[in-house]
């Protein structure tokens, strides 16, 4: 059993180019069965946030390909998932 604290200490990295993305912000349950829809990665600041932040990255449960010690491997394409409040 993991903890959501040592959930977000985890580096976020894109198996499909090998980028860190970041440390997950948020998580995002569906109520209804408990389970966890998605996770969502925090836009990081621009120059030190003078022009506001990148937008947050969520990334669906079924999309993370493994959970290791200090890194999270995920598949992830910005264009191909966006996340709506329709989905679920």
């Amino acid at each position: 059993m993991i903890k959501i604290s040592d959930f977000q200490l985890k580096d976020v990295v894109n198996v499909s180019d090998g980028k860190r993305l970041g440390n997950i912000g948020d998580i995002d349950i569906n109520l209804n069965s408990g389970k966890i829809e998605a996770v969502i990665v925090g836009g990081s600041g621009r120059m030190l946030g003078f022009f506001g932040k990148d937008e947050d990255i969520v990334i669906p449960w079924k999309n993370i390909i493994k959970i290791g010690e200090d890194v999270i491997l995920v598949r992830y394409k910005s264009a191909e998932y966006s996340f709506t409040e329709d989905e679920g």
